[in-house]
């Protein structure tokens, strides 16, 4: 009796709740990826999908295991922030939509200060966290002020900073290709300092980005469940009006929140950009999906900042894993399916939780009725 009652208060905890709904989800992604390899091919379909699992595990060799395995966790980080970017403003009864185009923001003004200016790496990430705030803020204004849909406003500024900084970094392309000039060939000041995380991973792209990232997080834990302003904020998103009654600046704090969420955003383009671990190309059409990707990280991460750091990296993980599947057979979109599909059943995480609560309840009092 008494380990029952354990057991049905352990499974009325939120955070136990939010880990079981995004197991759940997890394993449907995987199994109807597993379905998707059957159907193209069965005969490899297995080893396909233990692949994407396995990602760094996948190789023999402990170095290369090691040196992918830092791949992946300097692929995590931005992700990391444009996750805690998306659920921070969710926390205040935003959809900040626009993390992409956030995010593109800090990668113009980041590089553009490293290729362009030749300043320092901190200046840099202070360049990108403040354009990515400036257009998170944007948006903040325009739904305080003229009650202008965050949405709406956020895709509209997608595209606009997209090409703004297609059209900024243009004079730092390689003349050679599409994509700008490698920032270690030109500032090596710029890149971001590795603090020997380098030499431990064997990967040049492996910076104080990764534990920056985990400190983040924490700041924002502590801000949003810690602190009085994250109260307000919190206050806000609930109910803007009984805020405002309050006392609370409604207009200052949707405008603030906004900015703090485009500041991470930002902070995450530039802590890729400066490792060097991939160039933007001037004539890409299409925002990075990095942004888009940290909508799922969020939900999937049950919207709590530490949860967000174990599904950014189990989403760049399986991404990384699909290079593992035998080309011949499969693509390495596979991957990208499972993605997806994961991040359609993140959709269901309050609806999981909703219906565990209702069994619960359901069988509380069943049990008060037999005992009447």
């Amino acid at each position: 009796m008494q380990a029952n009652k354990s057991r049905e208060s352990l499974l009325r905890k939120p955070g136990v709740q939010t880990l079981f709904a995004s197991l759940v989800c997890i394993l449907l992604g995987l199994l109807v990826g597993y379905i998707a390899l059957l159907i193209i091919n069965p005969s490899g379909a297995t080893e396909a999908i233990l692949g994407v699992i396995k990602n760094f595990w996948a190789y023999s060799k402990p170095e290369k295991q090691l040196k992918n395995f830092g791949c992946t966790l300097v692929t995590t980080a931005p992700l990391l922030m444009c996750s805690l970017s998306v659920l921070f403003a969710y926390k205040v009864g935003l959809f900040n939509i626009g993390a992409a185009g956030q995010y593109v923001a800090g990668a113009g003004a980041s590089l553009y200060c490293a290729l362009a200016l030749h300043l320092p790496w901190y200046v840099c990430i202070l360049a990108a966290i403040l354009c990515g705030a400036v257009l998170g803020a944007i948006s903040g204004f325009l739904k305080a002020y003229r009650n202008v849909n965050e949405v709406i406003s956020c895709i509209m500024l997608n595209w606009i900073s997209l090409y703004l900084v297609n059209t900024l970094l243009a004079p730092v392309k390689n003349p050679t290709g599409k994509d700008t000039f490698t920032v270690a060939s030109q500032n090596a000041g710029a890149l971001l300092p590795t603090l020997g995380l380098d030499n431990l991973f064997n990967q040049k792209n492996v910076t104080i980005a990764i534990p920056l990232a985990i400190l983040v997080c924490v700041g924002i834990w502590v801000l949003l469940n810690k602190t009085l302003l994250g109260y307000e904020l919190r206050a806000t998103g609930l109910n803007k009006n009984a805020a405002k009654y309050c006392g609370m600046r409604d207009r200052y704090n949707i405008i603030l929140t906004m900015a703090i969420a485009g500041a991470l955003a930002g902070l995450g383009a530039a802590m890729l950009y400066l490792s060097d671990f991939e160039q933007w190309a001037v004539t890409q059409a299409s925002v990075p999906a990095m942004g888009f990707n940290g909508i799922a990280a969020a939900f999937l991460g049950g919207l709590n900042p530490i949860g967000a750091i174990f599904s950014s990296y189990f989403i760049q993980h399986i991404t990384r894993g699909g290079a593992n599947v035998n080309m011949n057979m499969y693509c390495a979109q596979i991957s990208d399916l499972i993605s997806s599909v994961i991040i359609y059943m993140c959709g269901f995480v309050l609806y999981m939780k909703l219906f565990v609560n209702k069994r619960l309840d359901a069988k509380a009092q069943h049990k008060k009725g037999g005992n009447a």
